[in-house]
């Protein structure tokens, strides 16, 4: 039993403060990336031209998004 008193003693507790930026980056990033795979050139297309749909084109397929 005392070596699991002395695990948890070790452990520590990352402060929401610390974490909440980094999340807020990853999740808008995540966000941005799953606009360009799933509908960029699509309905509403934000660069004009083909070249980010070809080169998203084989992630559209294998996360499941039909794009024609």
């Amino acid at each position: 039993m005392s070596h699991t008193s002395s695990v948890q003693s070790q452990l520590s507790v990352i402060p929401l403060k610390d974490i909440l930026p980094w999340a807020t980056v990853a999740g808008l990033l995540s966000l941005i990336a799953i606009y360009f795979v799933s509908s960029e050139q699509g309905g509403i297309a934000v660069f004009d031209g083909t070249n980010v749909h070809e080169f998203v084109h084989d992630a559209r397929h294998l996360l499941g998004f039909p794009c024609h």
